[in-house]
């Protein structure tokens, strides 16, 4: 059976506990399949699911993604024991190697093998998750005697991925493929390696969820959706890891010009590298029926949930505003 088409709001909302529950209530109430939080700091993204658990009745909760550098195998198993027995069966544990700026600038933690550190992450977190005693010493992990009663229903484990090696390894060794921030002629590459990885385990490929954050805004104002994406994306694509992403993907002069630019302090240059054509490649910016159209192409090429994040400017989100993107995909609005 072809796997479901999905649509999710992005998380959380605000800082605030009580703005991300309202959204969760209103994107249930309103036909939303999934919600999807991001794990990058503050407010802290696996708390925050435990605790918006009790304010809905049938949405699927994932986060995208949690860092694996920052949180032990055994506490990733301890804490998605907890999530499973609080949403049986509705939560997915979204794991990956995040980024330079996020593991060695705010945590001090060298980004060092991150395929290696991803899988062997994966695989001890899900024998956990079993119930099993832990008897590894891997490539960069370890672990000897934990133990936790398993659960009646543990969390699947999405892998999160960018280019060939990480997708194949994702769709080998994860239950679902979570994609991010990538142009329009990567895509068919990219869904490429996912049928490799998922034959190399033996899997139908079909039966690996991809999910997918797209930054989407609905606006009659694009010269303001481009800038919001360059102020937005400028700091991601100096990274390293999206850096070498874009090069991968196609864009190598673009990928030089943003790492220059960035290396230099020279904003302007940096993102000036950003052509209105490349953002719309990455980007879904326009009208209810352009944005949603760009959703339905993504899904016709092999995307299965979309989780809809709404372009804001750095540092804000506008729910008023936001809510107008979100409401372009409400079950009454929008269908595959």
């Amino acid at each position: 059976m072809a796997l479901a088409k999905r649509m999710a709001v992005t998380l959380p909302a605000s800082p605030f506990l009580k703005d991300t529950i309202d959204l969760m209530e209103w994107a249930e109430a309103n036909g939303y399949a999934d919600a999807w939080f991001a794990d990058s700091g503050a407010p802290d993204s696996l708390t925050m699911a435990a605790a918006v658990a009790p304010h809905i009745r049938r949405m699927r909760v994932g986060c995208a993604v949690t860092p694996v550098y920052t949180r032990a195998p055994s506490v990733l198993a301890a804490t998605a024991n907890v999530l499973g027995q609080v949403y049986q069966g509705r939560f997915v544990m979204g794991l990956g190697s995040s980024s330079e700026t996020i593991m060695t600038r705010f945590n001090g933690i060298p980004l060092e093998k991150p395929l290696t550190r991803v899988k062997e992450t994966a695989t001890i977190v899900r024998s956990m998750l079993a119930g099993e005693r832990s008897n590894f010493q891997l490539t960069t992990l370890s672990s000897q005697g934990y133990r936790q009663a398993p659960v009646e229903h543990p969390p699947p484990l999405y892998l999160a991925a960018l280019r060939p090696k990480m997708i194949e390894m994702a769709a080998e060794h994860g239950d679902g493929v979570i994609f991010n921030l990538w142009p329009n002629a990567a895509l068919p590459k990219m869904m490429e390696h996912v049928k490799i990885g998922a034959e190399r385990a033996g899997k139908d490929w079909r039966d690996v969820e991809v999910v997918n954050r797209k930054m989407i805004l609905v606006t009659d104002d694009r010269e303001d959706g481009y800038a919001r994406f360059r102020a937005n994306f400028a700091p991601y694509y100096a990274n390293p890891v999206y850096n070498n992403f874009l090069a991968w993907a196609g864009y190598e002069d673009v990928a030089h010009e943003i790492s220059e630019g960035w290396a230099n302090r020279d904003r302007e240059r940096t993102t000036g590298a950003f052509s209105e054509e490349l953002i719309n490649e990455i980007a879904a910016i326009g009208t209810v029926e352009e944005v949603q159209e760009r959703v339905r192409q993504d899904a016709e090429r092999g995307i299965h949930t979309t989780i809809v994040a709404p372009l804001g400017m750095p540092g804000a989100f506008d729910t008023e505003e936001a809510l107008v993107t979100f409401r372009a995909f409400t079950g009454d609005a929008f269908s595959f």
